[in-house]
């Protein structure tokens, strides 16, 4: 139940990635045609762009690192035999995890620090652009430590041995 709700997460945040993209796109062509057609350019899309393109970024790695698509260097990892490469994957993951704390903590504080501040041209609080990389941080966090959690306990699982040796 537990991986379910990690996959509607995953896929929520691919959604919310993908509709910032989609907006955009949009607000960028109603940028074309207030500059070129009603010759009056709205000023404000640089503005949410560059909000959105933070969303699309960082929602959208959490995601990559919850379906194992985010960029790393695996060469050396997948040339270690079997059980060692169990064992790198796993610490991969944790320290996967822990950097997802570590980003999400220190966002956190950025997030407290420019509250008061507005964005200019959206009047909303410079916080904003801080809360996907906190989100990105957190997610991190819960899709890789949950996966090494799981590779962890597979890991440690010890096979037991069937009483079929009297028969």
């Amino acid at each position: 139940m537990f991986a379910q709700a990690l996959n509607l997460l995953s896929q929520l945040c691919l959604v919310a990635s993908s509709c910032a993209l989609v907006l955009l796109v949009v607000i960028f062509g109603w940028l074309v045609f207030g500059r070129y057609v009603l010759n009056v350019t709205p000023t404000w899309v640089e503005q949410l762009s560059l909000l959105l393109v933070g969303y699309i970024a960082f929602v959208g790695s959490a995601t990559g690192v919850h379906e194992n698509t985010h960029l790393g260097v695996t060469l050396f990892r997948e040339m270690l035999p079997g059980p060692l490469r169990e064992i790198a994957e796993v610490v991969a993951d944790v320290i996967m995890a822990g950097f997802g704390v570590v980003m999400a903590l220190a966002c956190l504080e950025l997030m407290q620090f420019g509250w008061s501040t507005k964005l200019p041209m959206l009047n909303i609080p410079e916080s904003f652009r801080t809360l996907p990389a906190l989100l990105c941080g957190a997610f991190t966090f819960l899709f890789a430590g949950s996966r090494a959690l799981v590779q962890a306990g597979r890991l440690l699982q010890t096979k037991r041995p069937t009483d079929k040796q009297g028969l």
